[in-house]
Protein backbone atom coordinates (compact mmCIF):
# COMPACT_ATOMS: atom_id res chain seq x y z
CA UNK A 1 0.00 0.00 0.00
CA UNK A 2 1.38 3.62 -0.93
CA UNK A 3 1.29 6.28 1.53
CA UNK A 4 -0.60 9.07 0.27
CA UNK A 5 0.70 12.61 0.96
CA UNK A 6 -0.28 14.03 4.33
CA UNK A 7 -3.89 15.90 4.55
CA UNK A 8 -5.25 17.05 7.58
CA UNK A 9 -8.96 17.75 6.02
CA UNK A 10 -11.49 15.97 3.84
CA UNK A 11 -10.98 17.97 0.36
CA UNK A 12 -7.04 18.03 0.26
CA UNK A 13 -7.31 14.02 0.04
CA UNK A 14 -8.53 14.83 -3.42
CA UNK A 15 -6.47 17.90 -4.08
CA UNK A 16 -3.53 15.58 -3.23
CA UNK A 17 -4.02 12.98 -6.10
CA UNK A 18 -5.45 15.38 -8.63
CA UNK A 19 -1.62 17.08 -8.35
CA UNK A 20 -0.24 13.25 -8.03
CA UNK A 21 -1.86 11.92 -10.79
CA UNK A 22 -4.51 14.02 -12.31
CA UNK A 23 -5.79 12.03 -15.04
CA UNK A 24 -6.60 8.54 -12.48
CA UNK A 25 -9.73 7.93 -12.19
CA UNK A 26 -11.78 8.97 -9.19
CA UNK A 27 -15.24 8.49 -9.49
CA UNK A 28 -17.42 6.34 -12.25
CA UNK A 29 -21.02 6.64 -12.73
CA UNK A 30 -23.29 4.61 -14.95
CA UNK A 31 -20.51 4.16 -17.45
CA UNK A 32 -18.79 7.93 -17.43
CA UNK A 33 -15.76 8.75 -15.89
CA UNK A 34 -14.26 11.30 -13.63
CA UNK A 35 -10.71 11.95 -13.23
CA UNK A 36 -9.54 13.09 -9.66
CA UNK A 37 -8.57 16.96 -12.27
CA UNK A 38 -11.97 17.01 -12.71
CA UNK A 39 -14.00 16.04 -9.14
CA UNK A 40 -11.32 18.32 -7.60
CA UNK A 41 -12.21 21.41 -9.98
CA UNK A 42 -15.66 20.64 -9.24
CA UNK A 43 -14.89 20.60 -5.43
CA UNK A 44 -13.35 23.91 -5.41
CA UNK A 45 -16.29 25.61 -7.60
CA UNK A 46 -19.33 24.29 -5.39
CA UNK A 47 -16.74 25.42 -2.33
CA UNK A 48 -16.24 28.78 -4.09
CA UNK A 49 -19.98 29.00 -4.59
CA UNK A 50 -21.42 28.07 -0.97
CA UNK A 51 -18.64 30.01 0.62
CA UNK A 52 -20.89 33.27 -0.58
CA UNK A 53 -23.51 32.01 0.56
CA UNK A 54 -24.18 32.58 4.23
CA UNK A 55 -21.91 32.14 6.87
CA UNK A 56 -19.26 29.78 8.05
CA UNK A 57 -20.69 27.12 10.82
CA UNK A 58 -24.02 27.05 8.40
CA UNK A 59 -25.36 23.20 8.12
CA UNK A 60 -26.12 22.73 4.77
CA UNK A 61 -28.28 19.20 4.07
CA UNK A 62 -28.28 17.04 1.18
CA UNK A 63 -31.21 14.73 0.42
CA UNK A 64 -30.44 12.93 -2.89
CA UNK A 65 -29.99 9.37 -3.73
CA UNK A 66 -26.31 8.21 -4.80
CA UNK A 67 -25.23 10.31 -7.50
CA UNK A 68 -21.48 12.62 -8.64
CA UNK A 69 -23.07 15.30 -7.00
CA UNK A 70 -23.74 14.08 -3.76
CA UNK A 71 -19.80 12.87 -3.97
CA UNK A 72 -18.34 16.82 -4.41
CA UNK A 73 -20.92 17.95 -1.56
CA UNK A 74 -19.14 15.65 0.55
CA UNK A 75 -15.94 17.27 -0.34
CA UNK A 76 -17.39 21.02 -0.75
CA UNK A 77 -19.43 21.61 1.97
CA UNK A 78 -16.99 21.17 4.78
CA UNK A 79 -14.46 22.81 2.49
CA UNK A 80 -16.67 25.95 2.24
CA UNK A 81 -16.18 26.07 6.07
CA UNK A 82 -20.46 24.93 6.22
CA UNK A 83 -21.48 21.73 7.62
CA UNK A 84 -22.88 18.70 5.75
CA UNK A 85 -25.76 17.45 7.10
CA UNK A 86 -26.77 14.31 5.04
CA UNK A 87 -30.47 13.08 5.16
CA UNK A 88 -31.19 9.55 5.14
CA UNK A 89 -33.61 9.27 1.89
CA UNK A 90 -35.69 6.50 3.06
CA UNK A 91 -36.67 8.78 6.26
CA UNK A 92 -40.73 10.08 6.66
CA UNK A 93 -41.20 13.63 5.73
CA UNK A 94 -42.09 14.12 9.54
CA UNK A 95 -38.76 12.41 10.72
CA UNK A 96 -36.82 14.75 7.73
CA UNK A 97 -38.21 17.66 8.90
CA UNK A 98 -37.40 16.94 12.73
CA UNK A 99 -33.79 16.92 11.53
CA UNK A 100 -34.13 20.15 9.52
CA UNK A 101 -35.26 22.18 12.40
CA UNK A 102 -32.98 20.15 15.14
CA UNK A 103 -29.93 21.03 12.73
CA UNK A 104 -30.62 24.15 12.57
CA UNK A 105 -30.39 23.66 8.53
CA UNK A 106 -30.31 26.93 6.59
CA UNK A 107 -29.72 25.39 3.18
CA UNK A 108 -31.23 22.14 1.66
CA UNK A 109 -29.87 20.61 -1.83
CA UNK A 110 -31.89 17.46 -2.88
CA UNK A 111 -33.43 15.55 -5.81
CA UNK A 112 -36.88 17.07 -6.71
CA UNK A 113 -38.35 13.79 -5.88
CA UNK A 114 -37.53 13.65 -2.68
CA UNK A 115 -38.45 17.49 -1.93
CA UNK A 116 -41.60 17.54 -3.31
CA UNK A 117 -43.46 15.59 -0.17
CA UNK A 118 -41.54 18.24 2.47
CA UNK A 119 -43.95 20.93 4.20
CA UNK A 120 -43.75 23.30 6.96
CA UNK A 121 -39.95 23.69 5.74
CA UNK A 122 -38.08 26.19 7.84
CA UNK A 123 -39.27 29.92 6.90
CA UNK A 124 -35.28 30.79 6.25
CA UNK A 125 -34.54 27.67 4.33
CA UNK A 126 -33.08 27.85 1.18
CA UNK A 127 -33.83 25.03 -1.33
CA UNK A 128 -31.52 24.37 -4.21
CA UNK A 129 -32.67 21.00 -6.58
CA UNK A 130 -30.32 18.83 -8.24
CA UNK A 131 -30.03 18.68 -11.99
CA UNK A 132 -30.15 22.04 -14.09
CA UNK A 133 -30.95 24.58 -10.94
CA UNK A 134 -28.06 23.58 -9.27
CA UNK A 135 -25.64 23.87 -12.29
CA UNK A 136 -27.51 27.13 -12.96
CA UNK A 137 -26.79 27.99 -9.10
CA UNK A 138 -23.22 27.82 -9.66
CA UNK A 139 -22.62 29.43 -12.69
CA UNK A 140 -24.72 32.42 -11.77
CA UNK A 141 -23.22 32.44 -8.10
CA UNK A 142 -20.41 35.17 -8.13
CA UNK A 143 -18.06 32.94 -5.70
CA UNK A 144 -15.77 33.80 -2.84
CA UNK A 145 -12.51 32.67 -1.62
CA UNK A 146 -13.24 29.66 0.95
CA UNK A 147 -11.82 29.99 4.67
CA UNK A 148 -8.91 28.42 5.89
CA UNK A 149 -9.84 24.84 7.36
CA UNK A 150 -8.57 23.65 10.36
CA UNK A 151 -8.83 19.74 11.15
CA UNK A 152 -10.63 20.81 13.92
CA UNK A 153 -13.43 22.07 12.46
CA UNK A 154 -16.96 20.83 12.17
CA UNK A 155 -17.31 18.80 8.62
CA UNK A 156 -20.31 16.74 9.49
CA UNK A 157 -23.35 16.40 11.65
CA UNK A 158 -24.78 12.91 10.79
CA UNK A 159 -27.69 12.06 12.50
CA UNK A 160 -27.72 8.15 14.09
CA UNK A 161 -30.51 6.54 15.41
CA UNK A 162 -30.28 6.33 19.36
CA UNK A 163 -32.09 4.38 21.89
CA UNK A 164 -34.08 7.07 23.54
CA UNK A 165 -36.37 7.70 20.26
CA UNK A 166 -35.50 10.76 18.53
CA UNK A 167 -32.35 10.71 16.08
CA UNK A 168 -29.19 12.50 17.43
CA UNK A 169 -26.70 14.35 15.32
CA UNK A 170 -23.28 13.14 15.64
CA UNK A 171 -20.80 16.38 15.12
CA UNK A 172 -17.60 14.85 13.32
CA UNK A 173 -14.09 16.49 12.68
CA UNK A 174 -12.28 16.70 9.90
CA UNK A 175 -9.48 15.18 12.07
CA UNK A 176 -12.06 12.58 13.34
CA UNK A 177 -12.39 11.41 9.63
CA UNK A 178 -8.84 11.69 9.19
CA UNK A 179 -8.33 9.35 11.98
CA UNK A 180 -10.78 7.24 11.00
CA UNK A 181 -9.33 6.53 7.68
CA UNK A 182 -5.99 5.83 9.45
CA UNK A 183 -8.11 3.13 11.13
CA UNK A 184 -9.51 2.23 7.68
CA UNK A 185 -6.60 1.69 6.17
CA UNK A 186 -5.43 -0.95 8.85
CA UNK A 187 -8.75 -2.74 8.65
CA UNK A 188 -8.74 -2.69 4.52
CA UNK A 189 -5.53 -1.87 3.13
CA UNK A 190 -6.06 0.09 -0.55
CA UNK A 191 -3.91 0.32 -3.60
CA UNK A 192 -3.93 2.84 -6.11
CA UNK A 193 -5.18 0.27 -8.64
CA UNK A 194 -8.33 -0.61 -6.82
CA UNK A 195 -11.41 -0.20 -8.43
CA UNK A 196 -13.87 -0.58 -5.37
CA UNK A 197 -17.32 -0.55 -5.90
CA UNK A 198 -19.70 1.73 -3.05
CA UNK A 199 -23.62 0.15 -2.96
CA UNK A 200 -24.71 2.12 0.47
CA UNK A 201 -25.89 5.52 0.41
CA UNK A 202 -24.16 8.33 0.38
CA UNK A 203 -25.76 9.38 3.85
CA UNK A 204 -24.65 6.84 5.91
CA UNK A 205 -21.02 6.93 7.62
CA UNK A 206 -20.52 4.01 5.44
CA UNK A 207 -19.11 7.11 3.21
CA UNK A 208 -15.57 7.17 5.01
CA UNK A 209 -15.03 4.22 2.57
CA UNK A 210 -15.37 6.52 -0.23
CA UNK A 211 -12.74 9.08 1.52
CA UNK A 212 -10.79 6.07 2.20
CA UNK A 213 -10.23 5.01 -1.66
CA UNK A 214 -9.16 8.80 -2.51
CA UNK A 215 -7.04 8.68 -0.31
CA UNK A 216 -4.51 6.50 -1.92
CA UNK A 217 -6.09 7.29 -5.52
CA UNK A 218 -7.99 4.11 -6.19
CA UNK A 219 -11.32 4.69 -8.35
CA UNK A 220 -14.41 4.87 -7.11
CA UNK A 221 -17.92 3.38 -8.92
CA UNK A 222 -20.39 4.84 -7.47
CA UNK A 223 -24.43 2.50 -7.66
CA UNK A 224 -27.03 4.24 -7.23
CA UNK A 225 -28.17 1.89 -4.88
CA UNK A 226 -27.52 -1.60 -4.36
CA UNK A 227 -29.27 -4.27 -6.64
CA UNK A 228 -27.50 -7.77 -6.94
CA UNK A 229 -27.81 -7.89 -10.69
CA UNK A 230 -26.20 -4.74 -11.08
CA UNK A 231 -23.45 -5.40 -8.53
CA UNK A 232 -22.79 -8.56 -9.93
CA UNK A 233 -22.45 -6.84 -13.64
CA UNK A 234 -20.43 -3.87 -12.55
CA UNK A 235 -17.65 -6.49 -10.64
CA UNK A 236 -17.60 -8.36 -13.99
CA UNK A 237 -17.39 -5.38 -16.51
CA UNK A 238 -15.60 -3.24 -14.51
CA UNK A 239 -13.24 -5.24 -12.86
CA UNK A 240 -14.30 -4.28 -9.33
CA UNK A 241 -11.35 -5.43 -6.77
CA UNK A 242 -12.76 -4.49 -3.61
CA UNK A 243 -16.16 -3.66 -2.35
CA UNK A 244 -18.32 -3.04 0.56
CA UNK A 245 -21.71 -4.95 1.24
CA UNK A 246 -23.35 -6.23 4.72
CA UNK A 247 -23.83 -10.31 5.12
CA UNK A 248 -27.24 -9.96 3.42
CA UNK A 249 -25.80 -8.49 0.40
CA UNK A 250 -23.44 -10.75 -0.18
CA UNK A 251 -26.10 -13.76 0.12
CA UNK A 252 -28.00 -11.74 -2.25
CA UNK A 253 -25.58 -12.11 -4.85
CA UNK A 254 -24.21 -15.27 -4.11
CA UNK A 255 -28.03 -16.74 -4.37
CA UNK A 256 -28.86 -14.53 -7.67
CA UNK A 257 -29.98 -16.80 -10.25
CA UNK A 258 -27.33 -15.43 -12.93
CA UNK A 259 -24.47 -15.73 -10.65
CA UNK A 260 -21.20 -17.50 -11.25
CA UNK A 261 -17.82 -17.27 -9.60
CA UNK A 262 -16.32 -15.53 -12.34
CA UNK A 263 -18.24 -12.58 -11.65
CA UNK A 264 -16.11 -11.67 -8.20
CA UNK A 265 -12.97 -13.01 -9.90
CA UNK A 266 -11.31 -9.89 -9.52
CA UNK A 267 -12.48 -9.09 -6.36
CA UNK A 268 -9.81 -9.70 -3.74
CA UNK A 269 -11.46 -8.25 -0.64
CA UNK A 270 -15.14 -7.44 0.17
CA UNK A 271 -15.72 -5.33 3.39
CA UNK A 272 -18.61 -6.10 5.84
CA UNK A 273 -19.91 -4.72 9.20
CA UNK A 274 -23.54 -3.92 11.06
CA UNK A 275 -24.09 -7.76 11.80
CA UNK A 276 -21.83 -10.95 12.19
CA UNK A 277 -21.40 -13.52 8.99
CA UNK A 278 -22.91 -16.53 9.29
CA UNK A 279 -20.43 -19.81 9.31
CA UNK A 280 -22.51 -20.79 6.09
CA UNK A 281 -22.30 -18.14 4.19
CA UNK A 282 -18.39 -17.96 5.38
CA UNK A 283 -18.20 -21.43 3.98
CA UNK A 284 -20.03 -20.60 0.68
CA UNK A 285 -17.70 -17.36 -0.31
CA UNK A 286 -14.40 -19.15 0.44
CA UNK A 287 -15.95 -22.07 -1.19
CA UNK A 288 -16.95 -20.73 -4.52
CA UNK A 289 -14.71 -17.62 -4.62
CA UNK A 290 -11.10 -16.36 -3.83
CA UNK A 291 -12.70 -13.19 -2.47
CA UNK A 292 -11.06 -12.22 1.02
CA UNK A 293 -13.24 -11.01 3.59
CA UNK A 294 -13.18 -8.65 6.29
CA UNK A 295 -15.39 -7.07 9.28
CA UNK A 296 -15.19 -3.98 10.84
CA UNK A 297 -16.87 -2.72 14.18
CA UNK A 298 -17.70 0.91 14.04
CA UNK A 299 -20.52 3.66 14.45
CA UNK A 300 -21.26 6.79 13.54
CA UNK A 301 -20.06 8.42 16.68
CA UNK A 302 -16.65 6.78 15.58
CA UNK A 303 -16.44 8.39 12.11
CA UNK A 304 -15.77 4.57 11.13
CA UNK A 305 -14.33 1.18 12.06
CA UNK A 306 -12.23 1.00 15.19
CA UNK A 307 -11.57 -3.06 15.27
CA UNK A 308 -11.73 -5.35 12.51
CA UNK A 309 -11.64 -9.19 11.71
CA UNK A 310 -9.27 -9.64 8.86
CA UNK A 311 -9.19 -12.58 6.06
CA UNK A 312 -6.88 -14.67 8.10
CA UNK A 313 -9.22 -14.67 11.12
CA UNK A 314 -11.63 -15.46 8.55
CA UNK A 315 -10.25 -18.12 7.06
CA UNK A 316 -8.22 -19.51 10.90
CA UNK A 317 -11.75 -19.29 11.98
CA UNK A 318 -13.07 -21.46 9.42
CA UNK A 319 -10.19 -23.77 10.09
CA UNK A 320 -9.71 -24.10 13.72
CA UNK A 321 -11.62 -21.77 15.56
CA UNK A 322 -15.37 -21.44 14.25
CA UNK A 323 -16.39 -19.54 17.55
CA UNK A 324 -13.82 -16.46 16.14
CA UNK A 325 -16.59 -15.96 13.63
CA UNK A 326 -18.49 -13.93 16.60
CA UNK A 327 -15.74 -11.74 17.04
CA UNK A 328 -15.81 -7.91 15.43
CA UNK A 329 -12.09 -8.89 15.47
CA UNK A 330 -9.01 -7.05 17.31
CA UNK A 331 -8.43 -2.70 18.02
CA UNK A 332 -5.99 -1.39 15.49
CA UNK A 333 -3.21 0.78 15.96
CA UNK A 334 -3.86 3.81 18.25
CA UNK A 335 -6.97 3.05 19.37
CA UNK A 336 -8.11 2.41 23.13
CA UNK A 337 -11.10 -0.28 23.85
CA UNK A 338 -11.93 -1.37 27.18
CA UNK A 339 -14.64 -3.35 28.68
CA UNK A 340 -16.10 -1.77 31.92
CA UNK A 341 -18.93 -3.03 34.75
CA UNK A 342 -21.64 -0.90 35.40
CA UNK A 343 -19.49 0.89 38.12
CA UNK A 344 -17.18 2.01 35.62
CA UNK A 345 -14.36 -1.19 37.00
CA UNK A 346 -12.61 -2.91 34.02
CA UNK A 347 -14.15 -6.52 33.55
CA UNK A 348 -11.54 -9.36 33.65
CA UNK A 349 -11.02 -11.66 30.04
CA UNK A 350 -14.40 -13.19 29.20
CA UNK A 351 -16.54 -11.15 31.33
CA UNK A 352 -19.01 -9.23 29.41
CA UNK A 353 -19.40 -5.20 30.42
CA UNK A 354 -19.98 -1.82 28.60
CA UNK A 355 -17.56 -1.26 25.34
CA UNK A 356 -15.22 2.01 25.63
CA UNK A 357 -13.24 3.49 23.18
CA UNK A 358 -10.67 6.16 22.85
CA UNK A 359 -9.60 7.55 20.42
CA UNK A 360 -8.78 10.42 18.05
CA UNK A 361 -11.69 9.39 15.39
CA UNK A 362 -14.92 9.92 18.08
CA UNK A 363 -17.14 13.00 17.22
CA UNK A 364 -16.63 16.08 19.08
CA UNK A 365 -20.21 15.86 20.45
CA UNK A 366 -24.01 15.63 19.72
CA UNK A 367 -25.52 18.49 18.21
CA UNK A 368 -27.58 20.98 20.87
CA UNK A 369 -27.82 17.72 23.08
CA UNK A 370 -25.08 18.68 25.94
CA UNK A 371 -26.94 16.05 28.24
CA UNK A 372 -26.60 13.15 25.48
CA UNK A 373 -23.24 14.45 25.09
CA UNK A 374 -22.29 14.31 28.56
CA UNK A 375 -23.75 10.53 28.70
CA UNK A 376 -21.75 9.21 26.15
CA UNK A 377 -18.35 11.00 26.31
CA UNK A 378 -17.04 10.66 29.91
CA UNK A 379 -13.71 10.78 31.27
CA UNK A 380 -12.36 10.98 27.60
CA UNK A 381 -14.13 7.70 26.81
CA UNK A 382 -17.38 7.41 23.95
CA UNK A 383 -19.49 5.13 26.00
CA UNK A 384 -20.79 3.05 23.12
CA UNK A 385 -23.77 1.12 25.04
CA UNK A 386 -22.80 -1.86 23.20
CA UNK A 387 -22.15 -4.52 25.23
CA UNK A 388 -18.86 -7.31 24.74
CA UNK A 389 -16.29 -8.86 26.26
CA UNK A 390 -12.78 -9.76 24.93
CA UNK A 391 -11.32 -13.22 25.25
CA UNK A 392 -7.34 -14.09 25.59
CA UNK A 393 -5.86 -13.45 22.77
CA UNK A 394 -7.65 -9.86 22.48
CA UNK A 395 -10.66 -10.06 20.36
CA UNK A 396 -13.76 -8.01 21.00
CA UNK A 397 -17.11 -9.92 21.07
CA UNK A 398 -20.25 -8.19 21.17
CA UNK A 399 -22.77 -10.18 23.43
CA UNK A 400 -25.82 -7.57 22.79
CA UNK A 401 -26.34 -4.44 20.41
CA UNK A 402 -26.74 -1.55 21.68
CA UNK A 403 -29.94 -1.72 24.03
CA UNK A 404 -33.40 -1.78 22.53
CA UNK A 405 -31.59 -1.56 18.83
CA UNK A 406 -32.91 -3.56 15.57
CA UNK A 407 -30.55 -4.03 13.46
CA UNK A 408 -32.70 -4.58 9.99
CA UNK A 409 -30.64 -4.82 6.60
CA UNK A 410 -28.06 -2.84 8.27
CA UNK A 411 -30.30 0.12 9.06
CA UNK A 412 -30.13 0.83 13.22
CA UNK A 413 -33.96 1.32 14.50
CA UNK A 414 -34.68 2.36 17.89
CA UNK A 415 -37.44 0.78 19.17
CA UNK A 416 -38.23 3.20 21.28
CA UNK A 417 -38.72 6.23 18.49
CA UNK A 418 -41.63 3.05 16.95
CA UNK A 419 -43.56 2.53 20.20
CA UNK A 420 -43.97 6.23 20.51
CA UNK A 421 -45.63 6.53 16.89
CA UNK A 422 -47.92 3.47 17.68
CA UNK A 423 -48.79 5.11 21.20
CA UNK A 424 -50.27 7.79 19.76
CA UNK A 425 -52.59 5.30 17.55
CA UNK A 426 -56.27 5.69 19.72
CA UNK A 427 -56.83 2.06 19.88
CA UNK A 428 -53.53 1.29 21.16
CA UNK A 429 -52.88 1.37 24.96
CA UNK A 430 -49.30 0.23 25.02
CA UNK A 431 -46.98 -1.40 22.83
CA UNK A 432 -43.67 -2.63 23.03
CA UNK A 433 -41.18 -3.07 19.81
CA UNK A 434 -38.64 -5.43 19.26
CA UNK A 435 -37.03 -7.42 16.44
CA UNK A 436 -37.40 -11.22 15.49
CA UNK A 437 -35.13 -13.07 13.51
CA UNK A 438 -35.54 -12.63 9.34
CA UNK A 439 -34.18 -14.74 7.23
CA UNK A 440 -33.05 -11.89 4.59
CA UNK A 441 -32.16 -8.87 6.90
CA UNK A 442 -31.56 -10.19 10.24
CA UNK A 443 -33.84 -9.15 11.72
CA UNK A 444 -37.53 -7.30 11.22
CA UNK A 445 -39.40 -5.34 13.94
CA UNK A 446 -42.07 -6.53 15.31
CA UNK A 447 -44.71 -5.02 17.81
CA UNK A 448 -46.18 -6.64 20.64
CA UNK A 449 -49.47 -4.33 21.27
CA UNK A 450 -52.00 -4.03 23.79
CA UNK A 451 -54.98 -2.35 22.80
CA UNK A 452 -58.03 -0.40 24.10
CA UNK A 453 -60.69 -1.44 21.41
CA UNK A 454 -60.28 -3.64 18.83
CA UNK A 455 -58.34 -2.67 15.53
CA UNK A 456 -56.68 -4.85 12.25
CA UNK A 457 -52.61 -4.63 11.48
CA UNK A 458 -53.65 -2.74 7.67
CA UNK A 459 -54.46 0.22 10.09
CA UNK A 460 -51.67 0.01 12.69
CA UNK A 461 -49.24 -0.03 9.61
CA UNK A 462 -51.20 2.72 7.95
CA UNK A 463 -50.29 5.06 10.89
CA UNK A 464 -46.86 4.28 11.33
CA UNK A 465 -46.39 4.94 7.86
CA UNK A 466 -47.41 8.56 8.39
CA UNK A 467 -44.47 9.07 10.85
CA UNK A 468 -41.84 6.49 9.85
CA UNK A 469 -39.73 5.17 7.04
CA UNK A 470 -40.68 2.02 5.45
CA UNK A 471 -37.74 -0.25 7.38
CA UNK A 472 -38.66 0.86 10.19
CA UNK A 473 -42.50 0.12 10.44
CA UNK A 474 -43.16 -3.24 12.07
CA UNK A 475 -43.79 -6.16 9.69
CA UNK A 476 -45.45 -7.75 12.20
CA UNK A 477 -47.93 -6.80 15.04
CA UNK A 478 -49.02 -9.03 17.71
CA UNK A 479 -51.80 -8.36 19.83
CA UNK A 480 -51.08 -9.56 23.67
CA UNK A 481 -52.88 -9.39 26.71
CA UNK A 482 -49.75 -8.02 28.88
CA UNK A 483 -46.73 -6.74 28.39
CA UNK A 484 -44.19 -8.15 30.46
CA UNK A 485 -41.98 -6.36 33.06
CA UNK A 486 -39.14 -6.67 35.20
CA UNK A 487 -38.74 -6.28 39.19
CA UNK A 488 -37.76 -2.72 38.03
CA UNK A 489 -41.27 -2.16 36.27
CA UNK A 490 -39.72 -1.78 32.85
CA UNK A 491 -40.45 -3.96 29.80
CA UNK A 492 -38.82 -7.36 30.31
CA UNK A 493 -37.59 -7.60 26.46
CA UNK A 494 -35.97 -10.43 27.09
CA UNK A 495 -39.01 -12.34 27.86
CA UNK A 496 -41.06 -10.27 25.37
CA UNK A 497 -39.05 -12.00 22.93
CA UNK A 498 -39.16 -15.47 24.03
CA UNK A 499 -43.02 -14.85 24.11
CA UNK A 500 -43.30 -13.71 20.85
CA UNK A 501 -40.86 -16.31 19.52
CA UNK A 502 -43.30 -18.85 20.97
CA UNK A 503 -46.08 -17.41 19.61
CA UNK A 504 -44.80 -16.93 16.38
CA UNK A 505 -43.56 -20.57 16.64
CA UNK A 506 -47.10 -22.09 17.54
CA UNK A 507 -49.24 -20.18 15.48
Amino acid sequence: MTTPQTATTLHELVAHQAARRPQATALVWQGKTTSYATLNERITTVASVLAACGSIGDRVAVLAWNCPEFVELLYAVPASGRVLVPLNARLAPAELLYQLHQGEVSLLIGDRELLQPLTELPPALSIITLGQPYEDWLATTSPSSPPDIRDTDMAWILYTSGTTGRPKGAVLSHRSFMAGLASGAQGRPVRPDDIYLYPFPLFHVAAHNVFLQHQYGAAVVLLKSFDPASTLACCRDLKITSLSLAPTMIAMLLNHPEFVPEDLATVHTIGYGASSMPETLLRRVLAETNVGLSQGYGMTELSGSVAFLSDSDHRYALAQKPELLKSVGRPVANITIKVVDDNGVGCATGEAGEILVKAAQCMLRYWQQPEATAATLRGGWLHTGDIGRFDSDGYLYIVDRKKDMIISGGENIASREVEEVLRQHPAVSDVAVIGIPHPKWGEAVCAAVLLKQAVDSTSLERHCRQYLAAYKTPKQFVIVDTIPVNANGKIDKQQLRRQISSEIDSG
